[in-house]
Formats: C-alpha cells, structure tokens, sequence
C-alpha cells in the first residue's frame, strides 16, 4: 500500500507539520522509536552480555535490568502532567519529548562517568536508573502525541513502523555499543549513545505537531486551535475522566494482558544472554552479534508487514496466532536440548522468536491505542504502558530464582506458562465493546446523550 505524501501545494519556507503529512508523521515516529531503541539495546542486552561475559551473576545482572525498568513504572506519575500542564505554543507533546531527549543525553554521560562499573554496580545501577527515568519522559510524550495526531486507520500502520523502528535502533545499539566496549571501553561507547540521541533530537527539534505553532520559544507561533481544546485544565476531571475509562471491563482486562505478556518478554530477554553466554560458552559479542542480527530483522518485517496483517485480519485474529506460535517455538527450544551446540539452532530461534515478539508488540499496542480515550490519552497509554512494565520488572526479577532452582530446560519452559495465561486471557477481550462505551463516555462528559 502506498503512502500519499500530503504535502501542500502552497509554498512555504516551513516544513508541513506533523497533523498535515503523513509522511512526515511516521517519519518522526521512526526516529523517535529509534531513540527508544538505542538505550535499550544497550542496558537490556548489550551491558547484561558484557557483566555476564566478566563472570557477574544471574542475580546481578537481573538486578540491574529491574532497576533500569522501575522508572518505566513510574511513568503513572509522568502521564496526567503532561494530560494536565504544556507549552502549546510549541505543541501538546513536543516540549516534553525534547526534555526527555535532553535529560537522556546527560544520563548517558554520567554513566560513561562511572568508574570502574564492574567493581561499582550501585552506581552504574543509578546511572541506568536515570536512563530509563528519562527514557520514559520520551516514550509517554511520543505515545501521546501518535494518539492525539495519528488518524485511527493509521494507526496499526504507525504502529508498525514505530516498534519495528525501535527493534532497529535496539539491534543497532547493541552491536554498535557491544563492539565498542570491547575495542575501546564501556565509556566511550556509552558517550557514542549520547551522541546518537542528540543528532535524533534534531528530527523533533524542527518538526511542529500543527501548523502554526512554535519551533522555539522565542520564535514566532501560536497554540493551535485543537490543542487548546483537547488539554484539560483541572486535576479532577482528569482523574475522574481517567477512572471511567480505566474501569471499564475490557481497561482492566488488557491491563492484565500487558502485565503478563510483558513480563514474559523480558524474562526471555533478561535469558538469553545469561543462557548463551554462561551455558553455551559463547561470547558477549557473539551474543550480542545474533541477537542484534535477530532483532534486525524482525524490526524490518515489523515494519514491512505487521501493521499490515493487523490491518487486513485483524488484531486480536493476529495476537492469537503470534501467541501460539511463540509458545510452540520456545517450547520446541527447550525440548530440542541436543540441538543446543548448534548456533545454527540458537540463532534461527532468536530470529523467529524476535519477528513474532515484534508482531506481538505491534498488535497489543495497537489495541491499546484503539481502547484509549483522547481527552486523557497520554495518562491512559501510560497506564496500560505502566502495567506492561511492572510485568517487565518481575520477569527479569524472575531469573534468580527460577534459575537456582530449576535447569535450563524448566527455566525456559517458565516463558511458556506465562504467554500461555495471557493467550488464555486475551479470548476475554472485547475491543468493539470497549470504543462503544468510550464513545458513550465521551458524550457524557461532553454533555450530550447518545
């Protein structure tokens, strides 16, 4: 399918804005995904290889993952500030994209700072911490604004581009990060992250959600006229809007769904480098070469294809057969032990497994957009976002003790528990349902009656 351009006809020395182009829309949502991606690659793969390469342990290592994922918890707290408090005159979202940008370039420094961060793991903790604190400032401000400006028939398209877009930019950070910590140290590839996000932060920097407004605050410009209707101005109607929505049987349903469904994905993630490193005897950068191959791929088929198949046959159709074929993968892993020194075998189930988590990714954030209700967009994604990676945090807690009990076979067969509860789940979910009682919601609050 093609993508029409959008482009006004009339001359102007300015860029169209975001609302008008559709290009330019999933153009910025790429490079934003792709800033996602890169510290990702590296504090939930890159940096995990490298401590288990220098003997650190399952627990240490899990350690680290839970505290780079806790600020993403956080993200609650983030969402109704920016529901409640911007400078539209630069747009709904934008300035907080650029201060979550801003805030990642510095933490990336300071942790290229840390001396000796094998020896100083509470400091490169809070180093990572800070990371995800600032991360999560991005990805609240970047789902906000593709719900406010993405059109709904796009946005299983969008959604497509925009995580296959972070798989790259994970997959490219880890290879690109792992070498250079091994050829010229932890902190000079850590500085090359920094460097990274500030030549992306120039995507946002002179892009405008809607014509009219500022790039700059002391350029010229206005608040658009939808901005000012979409922001609310007092605290109660957005908690109350909030809890209208997220009450809703099908709000809490997907939340638990999230909260699984993520938590697995982050076990088998927070594994696998400990599983191929410790177990296997590979290396951190044949791992990390793999994986990054893996993701790679799979990041392009997401961006390809899989808001495509979400588009043509549906999205809960679509997370049903994703969700059956990850267990039928991962179980084919652990039962097929004798395999296991082939990296043939290991490498062809990264790749598969990292095509059907980016399409299971794309599918259950589409339905969170579909479900979520404009007025308090950035709150509710959040909240869905918020239980995925509490999900997150446990799975990687997960490894220690699952690990010191079980072998390698039970240990990955945990995986396929969890994604067979969130499968079992997901035949609960009623999407149709859910945008009806939106709407009605909608018109109450709007004062109207259906």
């Amino acid at each position: 399918m093609s993508i029409s351009l959008n482009i006004p006809t009339k001359k102007s020395k300015d860029l169209p804005s975001l609302s008008e182009n559709t290009f330019l829309r999933y153009f910025n949502f790429i490079a934003l995904y792709v800033a996602q991606g890169i510290p990702e690659g590296m504090t939930l793969f890159g940096i995990p290889a490298w401590m288990a390469m220098n003997g650190k342990s399952a627990g240490e290592i899990g350690s680290f993952v839970a505290v780079f994922s806790i600020p993403w918890s956080f993200k609650m707290v983030v969402a109704p500030l920016m529901d409640r408090f911007s400078y539209l005159p630069m747009g709904r979202r934008r300035p907080w994209i650029l201060f979550g940008q801003l805030g990642l370039i510095a933490s990336f420094i300071a942790m290229a700072m840390v001396p000796d961060p094998l020896n100083n793991l509470n400091l490169l903790m809070a180093a990572a911490f800070a990371v995800g604190f600032f991360g999560s400032f991005q990805d609240v401000a970047t789902d906000g604004m593709a719900i406010d400006i993405v059109p709904i028939h796009q946005q299983a398209r969008a959604n497509g581009f925009m995580w296959g877009a972070k798989i790259i930019g994970t997959s490219a950070s880890l290879a690109i990060g792992s070498w250079l910590i091994n050829l010229y140290g932890f902190s000079f590839a850590i500085l090359m992250l920094s460097v990274l996000v500030g030549l992306i932060m120039l995507i946002p920097l002179f892009s405008r959600e809607r014509s009219g407004e500022k790039l700059l605050p002391w350029t010229s410009g206005a608040a658009s006229p939808e901005t000012k209707q979409m922001q609310l101005e007092s605290w109660a109607i957005i908690f109350k809007s909030l809890f209208s929505v997220v009450s809703l049987r099908n709000s809490l349903l997907l939340g638990f769904i999230l909260f699984i469904a993520q938590g697995s994905y982050n076990y088998i993630a927070t594994l696998l480098p400990i599983f191929t490193v410790q177990a296997l005897g590979w290396t951190n950068i044949a791992y990390s070469n793999f994986f990054a191959t893996a993701s790679l791929v799979g990041g392009i088929g997401g961006m390809l294809i899989g808001g495509i198949l979400i588009d043509r046959y549906g999205k809960k159709r679509m997370m049903n057969i994703y969700f059956f074929l990850l267990i039928l993968l991962t179980c084919g892993l652990a039962f097929l032990k004798i395999y296991w020194i082939h990296n043939w075998f290991i490498s062809a189930f990264m790749i598969v497994y990292q095509i059907l988590y980016v399409f299971a990714c794309i599918g259950i954030f589409a339905i969170s957009m579909e479900c979520c209700w404009k007025k308090v967009s950035a709150s509710q994604f959040t909240l869905y976002m918020t239980l995925g990676n509490l999900g997150r945090i446990v799975g990687a807690k997960l490894i220690g003790p699952v690990k010191d009990n079980l072998d390698w076979n039970y240990t990955i067969l945990m995986f396929v528990i969890m994604i067979a509860i969130a499968w079992a789940l997901m035949q609960f979910l009623n999407i149709t349902n859910h945008v009806k009682h939106v709407e009605h919601l909608d018109a109450r609050f709007s004062g109207t009656v259906l």
